[in-house]
């Protein structure tokens, strides 16, 4: 069994689970992932930050919030030999369908929208979904509301189209009230992570949690696009005593996630339905569906197209094979249909 500095280790999110995980090892210091670069890593032990290098025998990746071991060897470096498996992880997959960890270890994913150019109704859901998929608690954070007349409409819209149990706050990132407001989710122990697109505050609200000072920018004119002034995920320590990992901005993500996963982020949807006249109602034109009409329309059309990604991420080659040859069946039974009628 390995010996560490606990109150030092709850400063950067220690919780009684990673303790007993940490406990089960039998060699190394223990220190949390601060940030990864390309062949080195940062760390933090509670009391400070210093590099490391991954060990080769190292059998995966870290990703910013892991807790890892480390040893130091006779020029003084930190080599860290041992992952300690994560609470849970956020990922995505690329455009090659490969895995990509964005952090571990984290309780809170504030999911942070613009209520200028960057809302996006649709692109909020997929965010809950992944966050749902990881175990991880979403909030989601409307920011730029002093930007646009019609912010409160907008406000109103998000609150109305995602369930009830989801918090959403408004929040100004450079004013110091945006710390008071988000005190729920950011007691001792806690880790969050900031997801959006570029341009939403993220880095600003960070630098306000914690005092940071990292780089911000504007957006662009006409479109509210950002510029990607945070380039790779960093972990930060907040005044509360919670860790806060801020990530690039993300425009695109595929999640890496089930139907289970997009039926939870639509419970209301699985919720009513019970209610439909067939148990297995698709929603799309069954008689007797409890679902249209009940939810708007725009999201349930976003967890039709949802549900579309994950089967089709799902798929073996051989469903692919199967569904294509099915709709060139009904593609044939349509024309035939059509020529008759002439």
């Amino acid at each position: 069994m390995i010996d560490f500095d606990i109150a030092a280790l709850r400063r950067i999110g220690l919780t009684n689970p990673i303790a007993a995980r940490l406990a089960s090892h039998d060699r190394g210091q223990p220190a949390r992932v601060a940030s990864v670069h390309r062949t080195a890593l940062v760390l933090h032990d509670g009391q400070r930050e210093f590099p490391a290098r991954p060990h080769p025998s190292l059998d995966a990746s870290p990703a910013v919030g892991d807790w890892v071991l480390f040893d130091l060897n006779e020029q003084n470096e930190a080599w860290v030999h041992t992952l300690v498996d994560p609470l849970n992880e956020l990922v995505r997959r690329d455009a090659h369908g490969t895995r990509q960890r964005l952090a571990a270890n984290v309780d809170t994913a504030l999911l942070v929208m613009g209520l200028d150019g960057d809302f996006n109704l649709r692109r909020l859901e997929r965010y809950l979904m992944v966050a749902r998929s990881c175990d991880v608690a979403p909030v989601i954070v409307l920011t730029k509301g002093d930007l646009v007349p019609d912010a409160d409409a907008k406000a109103a819209q998000v609150g109305a189209r995602l369930p009830a149990t989801v918090p959403v706050v408004r929040v100004h990132p450079l004013r110091d009230s945006a710390a008071g407001v988000l005190a729920p989710w950011t007691g001792e122990g806690q880790t969050l992570v900031l997801l959006g697109t570029s341009g939403v505050g993220k880095s600003t609200l960070t630098n306000t949690l914690t005092g940071a000072h990292q780089e911000t920018g504007g957006v662009r004119k006409g479109d509210d696009r950002g510029r990607h002034t945070t380039t790779s995920r960093s972990l930060h320590l907040c005044a509360g005593g919670a860790c806060v990992i801020d990530t690039p901005g993300l425009r695109s993500w595929q999640p890496d996630a089930d139907e289970d996963d997009v039926n939870a982020a639509f419970d209301d949807i699985e919720t009513l339905a019970a209610h439909c006249r067939f148990h297995d109602c698709s929603h799309i034109e069954e008689p007797g569906c409890a679902v249209r009409g009940a939810v708007d329309a725009d999201r349930l059309r976003n967890y039709h197209k949802l549900l579309r990604e994950v089967r089709h991420a799902a798929a073996t080659p051989l469903d692919r094979i199967a569904e294509r040859s099915r709709w060139k069946v009904l593609n044939r039974m349509a024309r035939a249909r059509a020529q008759a009628k002439r």
